[in-house]
C-alpha cells in the first residue's frame, strides 16, 4: 500500500481529504505544523484518527516560523497589494518542507495538500515540495475529487461521519498562524456585501474598541523587534502581546480584491494587529535611518519580495539574493518608534535613533537653522538645465 503525507488543519477540506485518499487505497499519515494559530491540537489529531488516518505527526515551528520567515518579511517591508501582510503565504513554504521531511522518514512515495485547483496556496506547497525533493509525488484531492462545492463537501463529511465544525449557515475558510488570519468564501465572495461580524476571528471592530487611546513604544535592533514600552520579549512572545494589544482597539483588519497568481481575482478578508503594528513601526523607524536612494531602491525590493512569497518562490535563488541586500539595509535600523491605537487607526507619535539622519539644525525654521539658503539658487538652475528649452 503506497504511503501519503497529507497536509492536515482539522478544517473540512483536509478532513475530507483523509477519508478520501483512504478510499483511494492509500495509507494516509498526517502531517500538523503548529505555527501559532492556538489550535486544540490533540482533538485534532483525534479527528484525523476518526477520520481514518494511520498516524499523525505535530511540530511546534513557531520559533522557526518567525526567525526564518516572519522577520525576513517584516524587514522586506512585504505587503501584497498594499494590503495583506501574507501570513498564509509565509506559513505554506515551512509546512512543505516538514511535509518533505516527513515524507523521507516515513519512506512514502506521496504527499498531499487540501488546496483547491485555483488558489495560491496548491503552487506554494507543490513549487517547495519539486525543489526540496522532485521526485514525490503531489496529491491534489480537491482538484479531481468529485464534490462541486464546499455544501458537498459537508454532505460528504456527515455521511462519513467526519467531525468538522464548520456548518451551512457560517461556511468560511479560514487559516490562522502567529501572523495573522485569512478568511474566505461563504457571504465573503460577494464583493458588494459587508464582511458579517462573525467571519472575524481576533480583533473588535472600531466600534467596539476602547473608548481611550492605547500608546505603544516598539524598540528594534538592526530590524528586530525587541521589547514593548521598554520590556524585552522573546520574539513570540512579543508577537503575541502585540496581537492582543491591536485586536483590542481593531488594529489590523483588511479587505482586499486580490490578483491570485492562477490569474482571478478573489475578495479575501485577513486580520493582522500584530504585523500592522510592527510593519508601520518598522518602516516609520527605516525613513529615519535609512537615505533616499537606499530608500527608494528598498521600496521595489519590497513590492517584488511579498510577490516572491505571494507565488510560492521562498526557497528561489532571486529571494536569497534580495536577503543579502534587505540584511544590509538593516544595520542601523535600531531605535525605538511609539504608536498610538485608537479605533482601528494606528498612528505614528514618535520615533527616534542612534542612527538617525534627520538633522533638526537644518530642518528647522527658527533660531539655530544652518542650512545655506543662498545655495539653493544654483542647485535649482543645475537641476533643471536639462529641462530647460
Amino acid at each position: 500500500m503506497k504511503k501519503v503525507i497529507l497536509a492536515y488543519s482539522g478544517g473540512l477540506d483536509t478532513s475530507c481529504c483523509v477519508q478520501w485518499l483512504k478510499d483511494k487505497g492509500y495509507e494516509v499519515i498526517c502531517f500538523m505544523a503548529d505555527l501559532g494559530q492556538g489550535e486544540d491540537f490533540t482533538r485534532i489529531k483525534k479527528r484525523a484518527l476518526l477520520a481514518g488516518a494511520s498516524k499523525v505527526y505535530i511540530k511546534d515551528l513557531k520559533e522557526e516560523f518567525v526567525k526564518d520567515f516572519i522577520l525576513p518579511s517584516l524587514k522586506a517591508n512585504a505587503v501584497y497589494e498594499g494590503k495583506y501582510l501574507l501570513a498564509t503565504a509565509l506559513g505554506r513554504p515551512l509546512i512543505a518542507k516538514y511535509l518533505v521531511e516527513v515524507a523521507h522518514k516515513e519512506k512514502a512515495q506521496a504527499v498531499a495538500h487540501g488546496c483547491t485547483g485555483k488558489g495560491n496556496d496548491q503552487v506554494r506547497i507543490e513549487v517547495t515540495t519539486h525543489i526540496l525533493d522532485p521526485k514525490l509525488e503531489i496529491i491534489a484531492p480537491l482538484r479531481v475529487w468529485e464534490f462541486k462545492s464546499r455544501e458537498e463537501e459537508i454532505e460528504y463529511a456527515l455521511t462519513k461521519k467526519i467531525p468538522i465544525d464548520v456548518t451551512k449557515k457560517k461556511p468560511y475558510s479560514i487559516d490562522k498562524n502567529l501572523w495573522g488570519v485569512s478568511i474566505e468564501s461563504g457571504v465573503l465572495e460577494d464583493p458588494w456585501k459587508e464582511p458579517p461580524s462573525d467571519c472575524y476571528q481576533w480583533t473588535n471592530s472600531p466600534e467596539k474598541a476602547p473608548q481611550k487611546a492605547a500608546y505603544v513604544e516598539i524598540a528594534f535592533v538592526q530590524g528586530e523587534p525587541k521589547k514593548i514600552n521598554g520590556r524585552t520579549y522573546g520574539s513570540i512572545e512579543l508577537l503575541e502581546k502585540l496581537n492582543k494589544i491591536g485586536a483590542a482597539n481593531g488594529i489590523g483588519r483588511s479587505d482586499l480584491i486580490e490578483n491570485r497568481l492562477v490569474g482571478i481575482k478573489s475578495r479575501e478578508v485577513y486580520e493582522a494587529p500584530g504585523a500592522a503594528i510592527l510593519h508601520l513601526a518598522h518602516k516609520e523607524l527605516e525613513s529615519l535611518v535609512l537615505d533616499r536612494e537606499v530608500s527608494r531602491y528598498k521600496e521595489s525590493v519590497a513590492l517584488k519580495y511579498s510577490e516572491l512569497i505571494y507565488y510560492g518562490l521562498w526557497y528561489s535563488k532571486l529571494k536569497t539574493s534580495l536577503d543579502k541586500f534587505i540584511g544590509e539595509t538593516q544595520k542601523n535600523v535600531t531605535g525605538v518608534v511609539r504608536l498610538k491605537l485608537y479605533k482601528g487607526n494606528c498612528i505614528v507619535s514618535g520615533r527616534k535613533s542612534p542612527h538617525s539622519l534627520y538633522k533638526q539644525s537644518l530642518a528647522t525654521y527658527s533660531r539655530g537653522d544652518k542650512f545655506n539658503q543662498k545655495l539653493s539658487e544654483g542647485f535649482i538652475r543645475i537641476f533643471g538645465m536639462p529641462f530647460e528649452k
